[in-house]
Protein backbone atom coordinates (compact mmCIF):
# COMPACT_ATOMS: atom_id res chain seq x y z
CA UNK A 1 0.00 0.00 0.00
CA UNK A 2 2.90 2.04 1.19
CA UNK A 3 4.43 1.85 -2.67
CA UNK A 4 1.09 2.48 -4.41
CA UNK A 5 1.47 5.62 -2.45
CA UNK A 6 4.54 6.84 -3.24
CA UNK A 7 3.98 6.17 -6.35
CA UNK A 8 1.58 8.26 -7.16
CA UNK A 9 3.07 10.87 -5.16
CA UNK A 10 6.18 10.67 -7.18
CA UNK A 11 4.01 10.64 -10.57
CA UNK A 12 2.25 13.59 -9.11
CA UNK A 13 4.89 15.59 -8.46
CA UNK A 14 7.08 14.74 -11.85
CA UNK A 15 3.82 15.58 -13.41
CA UNK A 16 3.89 19.08 -11.69
CA UNK A 17 7.43 20.07 -12.23
CA UNK A 18 7.05 19.11 -16.14
CA UNK A 19 3.93 21.53 -16.11
CA UNK A 20 5.83 24.40 -13.82
CA UNK A 21 8.21 23.65 -16.75
CA UNK A 22 6.60 23.90 -19.55
CA UNK A 23 5.17 27.22 -18.13
CA UNK A 24 8.59 28.49 -18.25
CA UNK A 25 8.91 27.67 -21.90
CA UNK A 26 5.82 29.47 -22.73
CA UNK A 27 6.88 32.48 -20.91
CA UNK A 28 9.78 32.17 -22.43
CA UNK A 29 8.35 32.14 -25.43
CA UNK A 30 5.83 34.97 -24.74
CA UNK A 31 9.15 37.27 -24.20
CA UNK A 32 10.67 36.50 -27.49
CA UNK A 33 7.26 37.27 -29.14
CA UNK A 34 6.90 40.59 -27.64
CA UNK A 35 10.34 41.11 -28.77
CA UNK A 36 9.57 40.48 -32.05
CA UNK A 37 6.74 42.82 -31.89
CA UNK A 38 8.91 45.89 -31.64
CA UNK A 39 9.80 45.84 -35.80
CA UNK A 40 7.18 45.47 -38.60
CA UNK A 41 9.80 42.98 -40.01
CA UNK A 42 9.32 40.22 -37.51
CA UNK A 43 6.14 41.32 -35.91
CA UNK A 44 4.14 38.67 -37.78
CA UNK A 45 6.86 35.93 -36.57
CA UNK A 46 6.27 37.54 -33.05
CA UNK A 47 2.70 36.65 -33.07
CA UNK A 48 3.05 33.28 -34.05
CA UNK A 49 5.60 32.73 -31.53
CA UNK A 50 3.53 34.48 -28.66
CA UNK A 51 0.21 32.31 -29.80
CA UNK A 52 2.40 28.96 -29.69
CA UNK A 53 3.59 29.70 -26.39
CA UNK A 54 -0.04 30.76 -25.19
CA UNK A 55 -1.59 27.20 -26.72
CA UNK A 56 1.50 25.65 -24.93
CA UNK A 57 0.33 27.29 -21.42
CA UNK A 58 -3.42 26.13 -22.51
CA UNK A 59 -2.33 22.52 -22.90
CA UNK A 60 -0.18 22.38 -19.73
CA UNK A 61 -3.06 23.38 -17.72
CA UNK A 62 -5.28 20.96 -19.01
CA UNK A 63 -2.78 18.47 -18.22
CA UNK A 64 -2.87 19.83 -14.03
CA UNK A 65 -3.97 17.01 -11.95
CA UNK A 66 -7.03 18.85 -10.42
CA UNK A 67 -10.87 18.00 -10.95
CA UNK A 68 -11.91 19.54 -14.45
CA UNK A 69 -15.04 19.92 -16.46
CA UNK A 70 -13.49 19.01 -19.72
CA UNK A 71 -16.67 19.03 -22.13
CA UNK A 72 -17.22 22.62 -20.78
CA UNK A 73 -13.70 23.59 -21.22
CA UNK A 74 -13.31 22.37 -24.73
CA UNK A 75 -17.03 23.64 -25.90
CA UNK A 76 -15.61 27.30 -24.51
CA UNK A 77 -12.51 26.96 -26.27
CA UNK A 78 -14.02 25.84 -29.46
CA UNK A 79 -16.76 28.65 -29.30
CA UNK A 80 -14.18 31.53 -28.56
CA UNK A 81 -11.47 30.13 -31.19
CA UNK A 82 -14.52 30.31 -33.92
CA UNK A 83 -15.75 33.91 -32.61
CA UNK A 84 -12.23 35.12 -32.22
CA UNK A 85 -11.14 33.54 -35.76
CA UNK A 86 -14.68 35.18 -37.58
CA UNK A 87 -13.80 38.77 -35.52
CA UNK A 88 -10.19 38.27 -37.17
CA UNK A 89 -11.12 37.93 -40.93
CA UNK A 90 -14.01 40.36 -41.08
CA UNK A 91 -12.43 43.66 -38.75
CA UNK A 92 -11.57 46.12 -41.01
CA UNK A 93 -8.29 47.26 -40.20
CA UNK A 94 -9.77 50.95 -39.20
CA UNK A 95 -11.91 49.21 -36.69
CA UNK A 96 -8.58 47.37 -35.11
CA UNK A 97 -8.64 49.84 -32.21
CA UNK A 98 -12.34 49.24 -31.11
CA UNK A 99 -11.35 45.88 -31.17
CA UNK A 100 -8.58 45.98 -29.12
CA UNK A 101 -10.47 48.27 -26.74
CA UNK A 102 -13.48 45.31 -26.60
CA UNK A 103 -10.58 42.33 -25.95
CA UNK A 104 -8.96 44.57 -23.41
CA UNK A 105 -12.39 44.85 -21.24
CA UNK A 106 -12.96 40.73 -22.30
CA UNK A 107 -9.62 40.21 -20.40
CA UNK A 108 -10.69 42.49 -17.42
CA UNK A 109 -14.14 40.71 -17.73
CA UNK A 110 -12.36 37.10 -17.54
CA UNK A 111 -9.92 38.15 -14.62
CA UNK A 112 -13.00 39.15 -12.45
CA UNK A 113 -15.14 36.74 -13.41
CA UNK A 114 -12.21 34.01 -12.57
CA UNK A 115 -11.78 36.02 -8.59
CA UNK A 116 -15.77 35.78 -8.51
CA UNK A 117 -15.80 32.52 -8.79
CA UNK A 118 -12.86 31.21 -6.29
CA UNK A 119 -14.92 33.13 -3.63
CA UNK A 120 -17.74 31.79 -4.66
CA UNK A 121 -16.18 28.41 -4.52
CA UNK A 122 -14.56 28.74 -1.11
CA UNK A 123 -17.63 30.23 0.35
CA UNK A 124 -19.77 26.99 -1.14
CA UNK A 125 -17.60 24.63 0.38
CA UNK A 126 -17.34 25.95 3.71
CA UNK A 127 -13.89 27.36 3.85
CA UNK A 128 -13.33 31.17 4.44
CA UNK A 129 -10.93 32.64 1.88
CA UNK A 130 -7.33 33.50 3.46
CA UNK A 131 -6.01 36.99 3.68
CA UNK A 132 -3.74 36.41 0.78
CA UNK A 133 -6.47 35.04 -1.39
CA UNK A 134 -9.09 37.83 -0.01
CA UNK A 135 -6.49 40.49 -0.91
CA UNK A 136 -5.37 39.40 -4.15
CA UNK A 137 -9.18 38.60 -5.14
CA UNK A 138 -10.67 42.30 -4.11
CA UNK A 139 -7.73 43.35 -6.19
CA UNK A 140 -8.37 41.22 -9.08
CA UNK A 141 -12.20 42.49 -9.19
CA UNK A 142 -11.32 46.10 -8.66
CA UNK A 143 -8.57 45.99 -11.64
CA UNK A 144 -10.44 43.62 -13.64
CA UNK A 145 -13.98 45.57 -13.38
CA UNK A 146 -12.25 48.84 -14.17
CA UNK A 147 -10.84 47.24 -17.42
CA UNK A 148 -14.23 45.89 -18.28
CA UNK A 149 -16.37 48.58 -17.73
CA UNK A 150 -13.82 51.12 -19.19
CA UNK A 151 -13.02 49.25 -22.14
CA UNK A 152 -16.47 48.88 -23.28
CA UNK A 153 -16.85 52.75 -22.97
CA UNK A 154 -13.60 52.90 -25.13
CA UNK A 155 -14.93 51.05 -27.69
CA UNK A 156 -18.53 52.91 -27.47
CA UNK A 157 -16.30 55.92 -28.17
CA UNK A 158 -14.20 54.75 -31.47
CA UNK A 159 -17.13 53.21 -32.78
CA UNK A 160 -19.69 55.84 -32.80
CA UNK A 161 -21.92 54.43 -30.25
CA UNK A 162 -21.17 57.31 -27.53
CA UNK A 163 -19.94 60.53 -28.06
CA UNK A 164 -16.32 60.96 -28.27
CA UNK A 165 -16.19 64.07 -26.75
CA UNK A 166 -15.25 64.23 -22.61
CA UNK A 167 -18.42 63.70 -20.71
CA UNK A 168 -18.08 66.08 -17.73
CA UNK A 169 -20.86 66.35 -15.14
CA UNK A 170 -21.29 68.58 -11.67
CA UNK A 171 -19.76 66.75 -9.05
CA UNK A 172 -17.82 64.03 -11.20
CA UNK A 173 -14.70 63.88 -9.14
CA UNK A 174 -16.13 63.77 -5.47
CA UNK A 175 -18.41 61.07 -7.08
CA UNK A 176 -15.35 59.07 -8.16
CA UNK A 177 -13.67 59.67 -5.15
CA UNK A 178 -16.26 58.75 -2.63
CA UNK A 179 -16.74 55.31 -4.84
CA UNK A 180 -13.11 54.96 -4.05
CA UNK A 181 -13.62 55.29 -0.45
CA UNK A 182 -16.47 52.61 -0.30
CA UNK A 183 -14.67 50.42 -2.24
CA UNK A 184 -11.75 50.57 0.22
CA UNK A 185 -14.38 50.66 3.02
CA UNK A 186 -16.01 47.28 1.70
CA UNK A 187 -12.58 45.82 1.11
CA UNK A 188 -11.44 46.39 5.01
CA UNK A 189 -14.47 45.11 6.30
CA UNK A 190 -13.93 41.94 4.66
CA UNK A 191 -10.68 41.32 5.51
CA UNK A 192 -10.86 42.75 8.98
CA UNK A 193 -14.24 41.43 10.02
CA UNK A 194 -16.42 39.18 7.75
CA UNK A 195 -14.59 37.52 5.04
CA UNK A 196 -18.02 35.97 3.72
CA UNK A 197 -20.63 39.42 3.56
CA UNK A 198 -21.45 38.41 0.34
CA UNK A 199 -23.49 41.46 -0.12
CA UNK A 200 -20.33 43.58 0.94
CA UNK A 201 -18.27 41.36 -1.35
CA UNK A 202 -20.79 42.23 -4.42
CA UNK A 203 -21.52 45.94 -3.58
CA UNK A 204 -17.57 46.22 -3.98
CA UNK A 205 -18.00 44.36 -7.71
CA UNK A 206 -20.76 46.82 -8.73
CA UNK A 207 -18.44 49.75 -7.33
CA UNK A 208 -15.39 48.77 -9.52
CA UNK A 209 -18.02 48.65 -12.83
CA UNK A 210 -18.97 52.22 -12.03
CA UNK A 211 -15.51 53.54 -11.60
CA UNK A 212 -14.37 52.13 -15.36
CA UNK A 213 -17.32 54.08 -16.61
CA UNK A 214 -16.08 57.34 -14.87
CA UNK A 215 -12.60 56.27 -15.64
CA UNK A 216 -13.14 56.70 -19.11
CA UNK A 217 -15.93 59.05 -19.57
CA UNK A 218 -14.12 61.93 -19.21
CA UNK A 219 -11.13 61.41 -21.59
CA UNK A 220 -11.91 62.57 -25.08
CA UNK A 221 -11.57 60.85 -28.83
CA UNK A 222 -8.32 62.35 -29.19
CA UNK A 223 -6.88 60.52 -26.07
CA UNK A 224 -8.63 57.32 -26.90
CA UNK A 225 -5.55 55.59 -27.97
CA UNK A 226 -3.77 55.67 -25.07
CA UNK A 227 -6.49 55.21 -22.63
CA UNK A 228 -7.13 51.83 -24.89
CA UNK A 229 -3.02 51.10 -24.21
CA UNK A 230 -3.85 52.01 -20.61
CA UNK A 231 -6.47 49.63 -20.21
CA UNK A 232 -4.55 47.18 -21.88
CA UNK A 233 -1.84 47.28 -19.14
CA UNK A 234 -4.63 47.03 -16.65
CA UNK A 235 -6.42 43.79 -18.24
CA UNK A 236 -2.65 42.92 -17.57
CA UNK A 237 -3.03 43.48 -14.02
CA UNK A 238 -6.14 42.45 -13.31
CA UNK A 239 -4.79 38.49 -15.07
CA UNK A 240 -1.99 38.61 -12.99
CA UNK A 241 -4.03 39.49 -9.57
CA UNK A 242 -6.33 36.24 -11.10
CA UNK A 243 -3.37 34.13 -11.28
CA UNK A 244 -1.83 34.76 -7.74
CA UNK A 245 -5.99 33.76 -6.64
CA UNK A 246 -5.93 30.42 -8.52
CA UNK A 247 -2.03 30.31 -7.34
CA UNK A 248 -1.50 29.77 -11.22
CA UNK A 249 2.39 30.86 -12.12
CA UNK A 250 1.48 30.77 -15.92
CA UNK A 251 -1.18 33.63 -15.84
CA UNK A 252 0.91 35.63 -13.02
CA UNK A 253 4.23 35.64 -15.42
CA UNK A 254 1.86 36.83 -18.72
CA UNK A 255 -0.19 39.04 -16.82
CA UNK A 256 2.86 40.75 -15.40
CA UNK A 257 4.32 40.98 -19.31
CA UNK A 258 0.89 42.24 -20.62
CA UNK A 259 0.65 44.82 -17.86
CA UNK A 260 4.41 46.15 -18.19
CA UNK A 261 4.33 45.94 -21.96
CA UNK A 262 1.00 48.43 -21.50
CA UNK A 263 2.37 51.05 -19.44
CA UNK A 264 5.78 51.27 -21.63
CA UNK A 265 3.71 51.31 -24.70
CA UNK A 266 0.99 54.01 -22.69
CA UNK A 267 4.63 55.86 -21.67
CA UNK A 268 5.60 56.24 -25.61
CA UNK A 269 2.55 57.46 -26.66
CA UNK A 270 2.48 59.92 -24.30
CA UNK A 271 5.80 61.04 -24.73
CA UNK A 272 4.97 61.15 -29.03
CA UNK A 273 2.16 63.62 -27.49
CA UNK A 274 4.81 65.67 -25.17
CA UNK A 275 1.96 65.18 -22.64
CA UNK A 276 1.85 63.28 -19.03
CA UNK A 277 -0.14 60.11 -18.37
CA UNK A 278 -2.20 62.67 -15.45
CA UNK A 279 -2.92 65.26 -18.15
CA UNK A 280 -4.37 62.40 -20.76
CA UNK A 281 -6.53 61.21 -17.80
CA UNK A 282 -7.42 63.98 -15.76
CA UNK A 283 -7.19 67.12 -17.87
CA UNK A 284 -10.89 67.45 -18.41
CA UNK A 285 -12.04 67.62 -15.55
CA UNK A 286 -9.91 71.57 -15.02
CA UNK A 287 -9.63 72.86 -18.89
CA UNK A 288 -11.68 75.60 -18.60
CA UNK A 289 -11.63 76.32 -21.82
CA UNK A 290 -12.57 73.95 -24.56
CA UNK A 291 -9.80 71.34 -26.50
CA UNK A 292 -9.41 72.55 -29.69
CA UNK A 293 -9.60 76.50 -28.83
CA UNK A 294 -6.30 78.09 -29.87
CA UNK A 295 -6.34 81.78 -28.59
CA UNK A 296 -5.35 84.09 -32.05
CA UNK A 297 -5.83 81.61 -34.37
CA UNK A 298 -7.39 82.94 -37.33
CA UNK A 299 -10.67 81.20 -38.02
CA UNK A 300 -10.21 79.39 -41.79
CA UNK A 301 -12.54 82.27 -43.54
CA UNK A 302 -9.81 84.33 -42.79
CA UNK A 303 -6.67 82.58 -44.72
CA UNK A 304 -6.75 80.89 -47.90
CA UNK A 305 -5.40 77.93 -49.29
CA UNK A 306 -3.50 76.92 -52.21
CA UNK A 307 -4.75 74.17 -54.24
CA UNK A 308 -4.07 72.08 -57.13
CA UNK A 309 -5.55 68.84 -59.62
CA UNK A 310 -4.25 65.59 -59.92
CA UNK A 311 -2.56 66.54 -62.46
CA UNK A 312 -0.36 68.69 -61.68
CA UNK A 313 0.32 66.47 -58.60
CA UNK A 314 1.93 64.24 -60.80
CA UNK A 315 4.02 66.00 -62.34
CA UNK A 316 5.26 67.28 -59.14
CA UNK A 317 5.46 63.70 -57.80
CA UNK A 318 7.11 62.36 -60.65
CA UNK A 319 9.57 64.57 -61.61
CA UNK A 320 10.75 64.78 -57.96
CA UNK A 321 14.19 63.58 -57.04
CA UNK A 322 13.20 62.50 -53.23
CA UNK A 323 9.14 62.64 -52.08
CA UNK A 324 8.38 61.06 -48.61
CA UNK A 325 4.62 59.87 -47.80
CA UNK A 326 2.93 60.85 -44.83
CA UNK A 327 -0.13 58.14 -43.97
CA UNK A 328 -2.74 58.91 -41.43
CA UNK A 329 -5.63 58.21 -40.20
CA UNK A 330 -7.28 59.70 -43.64
CA UNK A 331 -5.65 56.64 -45.89
CA UNK A 332 -7.07 54.49 -43.02
CA UNK A 333 -10.77 55.26 -43.62
CA UNK A 334 -10.50 55.03 -47.32
CA UNK A 335 -8.42 52.38 -47.42
CA UNK A 336 -6.15 53.58 -49.69
CA UNK A 337 -2.60 51.74 -48.42
CA UNK A 338 -2.68 49.51 -51.66
CA UNK A 339 -2.86 52.62 -53.61
CA UNK A 340 -0.43 54.25 -51.78
CA UNK A 341 1.62 51.17 -52.72
CA UNK A 342 1.13 51.45 -56.43
CA UNK A 343 1.83 55.00 -56.41
CA UNK A 344 5.20 54.87 -54.82
CA UNK A 345 6.12 51.45 -57.18
CA UNK A 346 5.18 54.20 -60.20
CA UNK A 347 7.34 56.84 -58.98
CA UNK A 348 10.48 54.21 -58.17
CA UNK A 349 9.99 53.55 -61.56
CA UNK A 350 10.55 56.85 -62.98
CA UNK A 351 13.57 57.00 -60.31
CA UNK A 352 12.34 58.93 -57.55
CA UNK A 353 13.81 57.57 -54.03
CA UNK A 354 10.33 57.15 -52.09
CA UNK A 355 10.51 57.11 -48.03
CA UNK A 356 7.75 56.43 -45.76
CA UNK A 357 7.66 58.84 -42.42
CA UNK A 358 5.08 56.61 -39.29
CA UNK A 359 4.12 59.33 -36.66
CA UNK A 360 4.23 57.29 -33.20
CA UNK A 361 0.39 58.04 -32.33
CA UNK A 362 -0.46 58.35 -36.38
CA UNK A 363 -4.22 56.58 -36.48
CA UNK A 364 -5.75 55.74 -33.84
CA UNK A 365 -3.45 53.07 -32.04
CA UNK A 366 0.26 52.42 -31.92
CA UNK A 367 1.60 51.03 -34.92
CA UNK A 368 -2.03 51.51 -37.03
CA UNK A 369 -0.11 52.68 -40.13
CA UNK A 370 2.69 50.39 -39.93
CA UNK A 371 0.22 47.45 -39.77
CA UNK A 372 -2.11 49.25 -42.96
CA UNK A 373 1.56 49.36 -44.89
CA UNK A 374 2.74 45.91 -44.28
CA UNK A 375 -1.28 44.75 -45.35
CA UNK A 376 0.00 46.34 -48.76
CA UNK A 377 3.26 44.73 -48.75
CA UNK A 378 5.50 47.98 -48.18
CA UNK A 379 8.96 47.11 -47.68
CA UNK A 380 9.91 47.48 -44.44
CA UNK A 381 13.37 49.50 -45.35
CA UNK A 382 11.14 52.37 -46.36
CA UNK A 383 9.42 52.44 -43.25
CA UNK A 384 11.20 55.81 -41.09
CA UNK A 385 10.23 56.91 -37.58
CA UNK A 386 9.05 60.22 -36.34
CA UNK A 387 13.06 60.89 -35.10
CA UNK A 388 14.69 59.18 -37.99
CA UNK A 389 13.21 60.89 -40.72
CA UNK A 390 12.53 64.62 -39.25
CA UNK A 391 15.91 65.64 -40.39
CA UNK A 392 15.35 64.53 -44.22
CA UNK A 393 12.92 66.67 -44.65
CA UNK A 394 14.71 70.25 -45.53
CA UNK A 395 16.16 67.91 -48.30
CA UNK A 396 13.05 66.24 -49.75
CA UNK A 397 11.89 68.12 -52.55
CA UNK A 398 7.66 66.85 -52.15
CA UNK A 399 6.21 65.84 -48.61
CA UNK A 400 3.14 63.40 -49.36
CA UNK A 401 0.69 63.91 -46.52
CA UNK A 402 -2.57 61.53 -46.90
CA UNK A 403 -5.19 62.12 -44.24
CA UNK A 404 -2.41 62.71 -41.34
CA UNK A 405 -3.60 66.57 -39.28
CA UNK A 406 -2.32 66.87 -35.78
CA UNK A 407 1.13 65.18 -36.29
CA UNK A 408 1.94 67.09 -38.93
CA UNK A 409 0.43 70.38 -37.47
CA UNK A 410 3.79 73.17 -37.28
CA UNK A 411 1.71 75.56 -34.17
CA UNK A 412 3.10 72.30 -32.11
CA UNK A 413 6.26 73.98 -32.71
CA UNK A 414 5.42 77.90 -32.04
CA UNK A 415 2.17 78.54 -31.05
CA UNK A 416 2.23 78.21 -27.19
CA UNK A 417 -1.26 78.66 -26.88
CA UNK A 418 -1.94 75.76 -28.80
CA UNK A 419 -3.29 72.40 -27.17
CA UNK A 420 -0.60 70.48 -29.25
CA UNK A 421 2.10 72.53 -28.22
CA UNK A 422 5.52 71.03 -27.16
CA UNK A 423 3.80 67.96 -29.25
CA UNK A 424 6.26 66.18 -31.09
CA UNK A 425 5.28 66.29 -35.18
CA UNK A 426 6.35 65.19 -38.95
CA UNK A 427 8.30 68.60 -40.33
CA UNK A 428 6.71 68.20 -43.77
CA UNK A 429 6.39 72.25 -43.88
CA UNK A 430 10.26 72.17 -43.91
CA UNK A 431 10.32 70.18 -47.23
CA UNK A 432 9.95 72.21 -50.39
CA UNK A 433 6.96 71.35 -51.77
CA UNK A 434 4.25 69.50 -49.29
CA UNK A 435 1.02 68.38 -51.05
CA UNK A 436 -1.65 67.12 -48.59
CA UNK A 437 -4.56 64.94 -49.74
CA UNK A 438 -7.94 65.51 -47.35
CA UNK A 439 -11.69 65.84 -47.81
CA UNK A 440 -11.49 69.31 -46.22
CA UNK A 441 -9.46 71.30 -43.93
CA UNK A 442 -11.65 70.49 -40.81
CA UNK A 443 -9.56 69.87 -37.99
CA UNK A 444 -8.39 66.05 -36.06
CA UNK A 445 -8.48 64.54 -33.42
CA UNK A 446 -7.38 67.28 -31.02
CA UNK A 447 -9.61 69.83 -32.82
CA UNK A 448 -7.08 72.42 -33.73
CA UNK A 449 -6.76 74.22 -37.17
CA UNK A 450 -3.66 73.29 -38.73
CA UNK A 451 -1.51 75.88 -40.03
CA UNK A 452 0.29 73.76 -42.36
CA UNK A 453 -2.37 73.84 -44.82
CA UNK A 454 -1.53 78.09 -44.90
CA UNK A 455 1.80 77.66 -46.02
CA UNK A 456 2.67 79.02 -48.80
CA UNK A 457 4.92 75.66 -49.87
CA UNK A 458 1.58 73.57 -49.15
CA UNK A 459 -0.54 72.88 -51.54
CA UNK A 460 -4.70 71.09 -50.96
CA UNK A 461 -5.73 68.28 -53.05
CA UNK A 462 -9.43 67.67 -51.86
CA UNK A 463 -11.13 64.52 -51.89
CA UNK A 464 -11.37 61.14 -51.08
CA UNK A 465 -7.86 59.16 -50.56
CA UNK A 466 -8.55 56.28 -52.25
CA UNK A 467 -9.91 58.25 -55.32
CA UNK A 468 -7.50 61.11 -55.14
CA UNK A 469 -4.58 58.53 -55.43
CA UNK A 470 -6.13 56.48 -58.06
CA UNK A 471 -5.93 59.53 -60.23
CA UNK A 472 -2.68 59.84 -59.02
CA UNK A 473 -1.42 56.59 -60.04
CA UNK A 474 -3.48 57.25 -63.67
CA UNK A 475 -1.67 60.65 -64.37
CA UNK A 476 1.78 58.72 -63.46
CA UNK A 477 1.20 56.21 -65.82
CA UNK A 478 1.36 58.69 -68.58
CA UNK A 479 4.61 60.22 -67.40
Amino acid sequence: MSSVVDSSFLNTSFLNNGIELGYLIAASLFIVGLKRLGSPATARRGNWVAAGGMALAIALTLLHPTAMNFPLIIAGIALGSVIGVISAQRIEMTAMPQMVGLLNGLGGGASTAIAVAEYSRLLRIGETPTLQNLITTLLSILIGGITLTGSLVAFGKLQGLIGGAPTIFPLQRALSITLIGLFLGGSAYLIGQDASATSIFWATLGVSLILGILFTIPIGGADMPVAISLLNSFSGLAASAAGFVLMNNMLIIAGALVGASGIILTQIMCRAMNRSITNVLFSSFTTKVPRGTTAGAAAPSDRTVKTLDSEEAAMMLGYAQSVVIVPGYGMAVAQAQHTVRELADHLARLGVDVKYAIHPVAGRMPGHMNVLLAEANVPYPQLYDMDDINSEFEHTDVALVIGANDVVNPAARHDEQSPIYGMPILEVDKAHHTIVIKRGLNPGFAGVENALFYEDKTMMLFGNARDVLAELVSSIKQL
